[in-house]
């Protein structure tokens, strides 16, 4: 705890001025300042101390990106005397706290409450890095300055704007699946049940055992594996940190993720989530269907974009150690070309040998609207190194899509959902 003396101390101490100039004497100074410090000391000593005060804090733990959170600090004053306090609460600028300072009247034996509005601008974890109370003396000439021991935490999750497409999906996850009459046989399905053959049914899914038990053409019905293994990879990378309208590309990538996490549960398969670059980050490993989108939520809201370059030799060592052979591999990065010159393309044939690989990208949304506007010269020449980009990246795709990866390559608003309806393809098409 400290004092500080208040700009009416300052004034309290220049009404003595007119006295000392007509009597500049040692004793008159000296007499002067005896009782302004006394009078400073009484009210120093009528303020209640800071440390004496009782403060509570209640906050959600957490709030989606972009909604409102409400929350209260509780100051109680256990003491015999009125407390006038000036409370600063240190958030993050990022927290959207909608007042920092208040000021506060709280009667002796009483609690008083400071109502707070928190809307986060930005994912991840906010903090308050203090809670500092002044509490005043009666006459407001000095101020006992402490700090409350009321940490504030709030986890600003992922916003998962892409959830309202998950309904459609599941409806034809539901058909693929065979819970309505579509059935669908590829290297990626199961025997579902008998039932008898049909005009336009397909021969080989005759069973010739069944037939010759009934006497009559039994075929085969097919549904997609369950509980398959889909590993999600989502590149952290500086490429990630590139804004695409309002947000980075990560928050997009994210979006694609949660995406796919809850359609691949509702699908029965098993997600994990590797985040990957130079700089090691949390993971989601091993969670169960009921809690792995709840904890893929949890644990990218802290991620961030490392202004570093991936080491892609090292991301594949971590996806060979967890994903078994054949479990489904999802590479969320940009295709651009500096990321093929860092190493992608080597490493994602390697990975297509052993597993179902599906690489999605991000795309820049500007680079369209550059490429189709060319009213003037210096239009023209926007238009064309666009169409220059767009070029590379196609042809990057093409290499990636030779070493056996299906690209999936989309602007933000479209991209959740494009990675979602190849996953549903590749069910469709019993690859999976």
């Amino acid at each position: 705890m400290r004092l500080t003396i208040t700009p009416r101390a300052v004034a309290l101490a220049a009404v003595g001025l007119p006295i000392l100039v007509l009597w500049p004497l040692w004793w008159v100074l000296t007499g002067l300042l005896v009782i302004w410090a006394g009078i400073v000391l009484l009210d120093a000593l009528r303020a209640p101390a800071p440390s004496r005060l009782l403060v509570q804090r209640r906050l959600p733990a957490q709030v989606r990106l972009g909604e409102q959170v409400s929350g209260a600090v509780f100051v109680t004053n256990p003491t015999v005397r009125t407390a006038h306090l000036q409370i600063r609460d240190a958030w993050n600028p990022t927290a959207g706290i909608d007042a920092q300072r208040t000021d506060l009247v709280v009667p002796p034996g009483e609690r008083r409450a400071i109502r707070q509005t928190l809307q986060p601008t930005r994912r991840g974890e906010h903090s308050s890095r203090a809670l500092v109370l002044a509490s005043r003396g009666p006459w407001g000439l000095v101020r006992r300055v402490g700090r409350a021991d009321a940490p504030g935490r709030l986890l600003a999750l992922h916003p998962f704007g892409s959830r309202r497409h998950l309904p459609s999906r599941v409806r034809r996850l539901r058909e693929i699946e065979g819970l309505a009459v579509v059935h669908q046989r590829g290297q990626g399905t199961e025997f579902d049940s008998l039932r008898d053959f049909v005009d336009g049914d397909d021969v080989r899914s005759i069973d010739w055992r069944a037939t010759a038990r009934r006497r009559s053409v039994v075929v085969r019905t097919w549904r997609p594996e369950r509980d398959r293994h889909v590993l999600l990879v989502v590149d952290t990378s500086r490429t990630s940190a590139a804004r695409l309208g309002d947000a980075p590309r990560l928050d997009a990538a994210l979006d694609a993720a949660l995406l796919m996490t809850a359609l691949a549960t509702q699908a029965g398969d098993r997600v994990d989530l590797l985040c990957v670059d130079r700089i090691g980050h949390s993971s989601v490993i091993g969670s169960s269907r009921s809690t792995v989108l709840r904890d893929v939520v949890r644990t990218t809201a802290a991620v961030h974009p490392a202004l570093v370059e991936t080491d892609w030799e090292s991301a594949a060592r971590k996806i060979n150690d967890r994903a078994r052979k054949g479990a489904l591999v999802v590479l969320i990065t940009p295709v651009e070309p500096s990321v093929v010159h860092q190493g992608l393309a080597p490493v994602a044939a390697r990975i297509a040998r052993d597993h179902p690989l599906i690489i999605a990208s991000v795309s820049d949304p500007a680079l369209d609207t550059l490429a189709a506007d060319r009213h003037d010269v210096e239009a023209v020449y926007k238009a064309a190194a666009a169409e220059q980009s767009r070029l590379e990246r196609s042809g990057v795709a093409g290499v990636l899509s030779r070493s056996g990866a299906r690209v999936v390559d989309a602007p933000p608003e479209s991209a959740p959902q494009a990675l979602a309806d190849t996953y549903l393809a590749m069910k469709a098409a019993g690859q999976l």
